[in-house]
């Protein structure tokens, strides 16, 4: 019994007084499915309290390398993103090899444009709207919410944001993870990946650095106060987490790094929403603090 049980810790499966599926959103969505684009995954789900009425949006993009996860991997935020009177969305977006990079930096824009416009009618303030993601999406979340360019296209202005809070991402400057991951695997004599980084992000040193969110860190943009969540016991992802914190304070934006211990990169998202947990304790004062009015 005890083996049978850490087993489903390590897996995710079992946390605390939760038992869920790793992918299975605690809640139902209010409205789900609803289409931001006539493509397959152009797809959001909607969670919102009873009688919403004006409450502050959660727009939540999912990781997966870029080429996979599901909106649906939302496992407690929602439930505890709802409980606290906000408006939870969770995006889905075309994925790789099927798409380059930059039509997945167009859908999560294409999609926060299509909640900016419609969310009202699911009780949804589309003046306050925080931006977060894990992993791949927190590199989504880092860059759309540094890189008007992609919001303005979607009629969407940077004032509406009221916060971003990616979650243990590993790519905010790309350049510096495939220098970082490249190296040590030619140290140790080992052969270059054929889907890493360098390829993923367009194999140029230009579109390296255009699609790293540090790159586009400057003052005067309005870019929305940031709480970068990560793993402390990882270094390449604190190693990032620093450098962004590092760009965003240059560019007089407020921002907290702040490292949780005793986790992974998978649970430190799992568990969001969680009592007790510490990054949920610092999202929840993180968020507090962005839409109070």
């Amino acid at each position: 019994m005890k083996i049978t049980a850490l087993l489903l810790t390590s897996l995710g499966l079992v946390i605390g007084t939760h038992t869920f599926a790793a992918d299975t959103p605690s809640i139902k969505p209010t409205a789900a499915d609803v289409r931001y684009g006539d493509q397959e995954r152009q797809k959001l789900d909607i969670y919102s309290p009873p009688a919403a009425k004006n409450l502050p949006v959660v727009f939540w993009i999912h990781g997966g390398g870029w080429q996979g996860g599901d909106k649906t991997s939302v496992q407690l935020k929602p439930e505890a993103f709802v409980a606290k009177g906000y408006v939870f969305v969770s995006t889905n977006y075309r994925l790789l090899p099927n798409v380059e990079m930059l039509s997945i930096f167009q859908d999560v824009s294409k999609s926060l444009g299509w909640v900016h416009k419609n969310i009202a009618k699911h009780g949804g303030d589309p003046s306050r709207i925080i931006v977060g993601g894990h992993s791949a999406g927190a590199q989504l979340a880092a860059l759309l919410c540094t890189d008007e360019r992609y919001l303005k296209a979607e009629g969407v202005p940077f004032s509406v944001l009221k916060g971003c809070f990616p979650v243990d991402g590993d790519t905010y400057d790309i350049p510096a993870m495939i220098e970082t991951a490249e190296t040590r695997l030619r140290a140790h004599g080992f052969p270059m990946p054929k889907l890493g980084h360098r390829v993923k992000f367009g194999n140029t040193p230009e579109r390296h650095r255009e699609y790293s969110a540090v790159t586009h860190t400057t003052k005067g943009k309005g870019i929305p106060p940031f709480l970068i969540l990560f793993v402390a016991d990882h270094p390449d992802n604190t190693m990032q987490a620093q450098r962004f914190e590092v760009a965003l304070k240059e560019a007089s934006v407020p921002v907290k790094a702040f490292g949780a211990r005793e986790t992974n990169h998978t649970r430190i998202n799992t568990e969001l929403g969680l009592d007790g947990d510490v990054s949920t304790k610092e999202l929840f004062v993180f968020a507090a603090d962005c839409v109070r009015k």
